[in-house]
């Protein structure tokens, strides 16, 4: 396996020397999750993919040293990943954020972005929400303090050009093609940004955001809680923000959001609202995207590409695996890209 790390200049602290951090560990499950799911690509049968991606992150985490608790997870309860359930083989107490397969409608359809993530936190640490939607913005490291959910999309606009010294038509907005969004992309044009619609994969959106070289610049739109809570961690390692507000459907919502105690349902969650603490984020691309290449089958082989992220250890990694199918391993490795 290889990979390329981007990491700051920073000492160690003594307690990082002493306990080594398991966050690579975390890898493993969603490797395994896009090598099971990649199979169903464009066979119309997203319950499959879902159901093999949730049982390859299951079965890796099932080996770790850890006692997870499944924040957000799967809500099929073939998965064996349901919300509140516990995972791991002992240990220290972490909190799980999961998404087996994000855009599992991408990959019955065989389309692009689809990817496996993992979201790993200090217990307690990830704020518990119901299953409903949010509205959100979310920025890179560049952009950040310049956003405004409860501002109108022409000033957020604006401010995301000014800090990156940009006309407001050089940046790209990322939203979920959804008619729910008709009047956001409306006052999105309106605002002189370029739009780039996707059919999936809002947590992957976000991310886009915060890395440069992907010429995107913010996601925005409206999506569920959970995507919310990943997004944040994922943001809390790339230096981004994100703020999100609940976005109740129904009456019914409303009450449930105050059996739970939230009577401010119109409250903005910032990003260590929804992620504080050490977190670790890891996601492995099961189709092609901007962000992450999908698994690529050879003979005897498959090729991964993911991203590795970690408060605690203070680095990103893009990691490229190949992983062998038997024991011998007669089948050429060949450098990404050739």
């Amino acid at each position: 396996m290889t990979d390329t790390e981007l990491e700051p200049l920073a000492e160690e602290t003594p307690n990082a020397q002493q306990e080594p951090c398991e966050c690579q560990s975390y890898l493993r499950a969603t490797e395994r999750a896009a090598l099971a799911s990649a199979r169903w690509l464009g066979r119309a049968d997203q319950e499959a993919a879902e159901e093999a991606a949730a049982a390859g992150i299951r079965a890796t985490l099932d080996l770790l040293p850890i006692r997870g608790r499944i924040v957000f997870g799967s809500f099929e309860e073939s998965g064996g990943l349901m919300p509140g359930g516990t995972i791991g083989a002992g240990g220290p107490e972490v909190d799980l954020a999961l998404d087996p397969l994000e855009g599992r409608g991408v990959v019955a359809r065989g389309g692009n972005g689809a990817m496996s993530m993992i979201a790993v936190g200090e217990p307690g640490k990830f704020l518990t929400l119901p299953d409903m939607y949010m509205r959100k913005l979310a920025v890179g490291p560049r952009a950040r303090g310049s956003i405004d959910l409860l501002r109108p999309v022409l000033d957020n606009v604006q401010g995301i050009a000014d800090a990156f010294g940009r006309r407001v038509n050089d940046i790209t907005t990322i939203v979920l093609d959804r008619p729910r969004h008709h009047d956001l992309i409306e006052e999105i044009r309106n605002s002189g940004a370029r739009i780039k619609l996707i059919q999936d994969g809002d947590v992957t959106a976000a991310i886009s955001a915060a890395i440069r070289g992907t010429n995107d610049h913010l996601s925005i739109g409206i999506g569920g809680t959970r995507q919310a809570v990943l997004s944040a961690a994922a943001l809390r390692c790339l230096g981004g923000e994100l703020q999100a507000q609940f976005w109740p459907t129904s009456r019914r919502e409303i009450d449930e959001l105050r059996e739970l105690g939230v009577e401010d349902y119109g409250r903005v969650f910032s990003t260590e609202d929804l992620a504080s603490g050490e977190v670790i984020v890891a996601a492995t691309g099961v189709s092609n995207g901007d962000l992450l290449r999908g698994v690529r089958f050879l003979a005897d082989s498959a090729r991964t590409h993911s991203l590795l992220m970690c408060t605690r250890c203070n680095w990103v990694r893009f990691v490229d695996g190949i992983h062998f199918f038997a024991r011998e391993r007669r089948e050429e490795v060949r450098l990404l890209g050739y």
